[in-house]
């Protein structure tokens, strides 16, 4: 019971509600992944929110930018079972809805509603056969650019012009082929964006202070921490330096140098800590 109750009181309402201090649109948020498969799903999320943000452009060079994001989606995926650790993720998470539906104190609409949510993820992803990019693998055009890509700058016109005939072709038809290249992965996508949406809505961020720069913090191993965000004042000439595992985690707040390696600040730094657990 006493994992139980730990839980349900970081994960009361199951969304971040900013307590005092900055509002949140003025603060740089740092994550820090505390296991491989967090830091796998959020790599995936940044190159899926990549690729989005080149398609709404209309140029050669966002087709090409889109192109390498999903060139690295491919890596991943020859890399990882993604299908298999999404729900693994998805059955965890679901283990720990049904432990806080027991709870007092908690929205068991929204908590339902969560359930089936992943219920029906689960379901689609069990579905699909888990080779998600073997579609672009085997693509003669993916092939060439990615063999190419490893040379600096070896992607130009004559290196592989069968790539450049394609980036040459209507905005509408290379926006088409992207459509049909994506469309395999969109229960991917929707389950990494559960997943992560899920975890970081977990907890209340604590204001703290980084005495000369420096915060460490020892984790109740009892507890499944996943992942670390940390708030820094948007103004504020630092950034922060993450480092640790399921044990512990350091914080070192830098001052930023063009010149000159960067320094650990010998300020106080106030910020605001995250840690999520679910």
């Amino acid at each position: 019971m006493r994992r139980i109750t730990k839980l349900t009181r970081i994960s009361l309402s199951l969304q971040l509600i900013h307590r005092g201090g900055l509002p949140l649109t003025d603060l740089i948020i740092y994550e820090f992944p505390l296991n491989e498969r967090i830091r796998t799903f959020i790599r995936l999320e940044q190159l899926f929110l990549q690729i989005e943000h080149f398609l709404q452009g209309n140029s050669v060079w966002e087709s090409r930018a889109a192109v390498e994001s999903l060139l690295d989606i491919i890596t991943i995926f020859g890399r990882n079972d993604i299908r298999s650790e999404l729900l693994k993720e998805l059955e965890r998470h679901q283990k720990a809805l049904t432990r806080l539906a027991r709870s007092q104190g908690i929205d068991t609409g929204k908590v339902h509603g969560m359930m089936d949510e992943i219920e029906e993820l689960s379901h689609q992803l069990l579905e699909t056969n888990g080779k998600f990019a073997s579609h672009l693998a085997g693509h003669g055009l993916f092939k060439s650019i990615a063999q190419r890509s490893a040379i600096p700058g070896g992607t130009c016109s004559f290196d592989l012009p069968g790539y450049h005939h394609w980036l040459q072709q209507p905005e509408h038809h290379r926006k088409q082929d992207f459509k049909m290249w994506l469309a395999p992965f969109s229960v991917i996508r929707a389950s990494i964006g559960f997943a992560l949406n899920t975890l970081r809505q977990s907890a209340l961020p604590n204001e703290e202070i980084a005495m000369a720069g420096f915060y460490q913090q020892n984790l109740d191993q009892s507890l499944p921490f996943q992942l670390i965000r940390v708030g820094l004042d948007r103004r504020s000439p630092y950034y922060a330096e993450i480092s640790g595992g399921k044990h512990r985690f350091t914080i070192r707040f830098m001052e930023p140098s063009m010149i000159d390696k960067a320094k650990q600040s010998s300020e106080n730094v106030p910020f605001q800590l995250t840690r999520c657990i679910f």
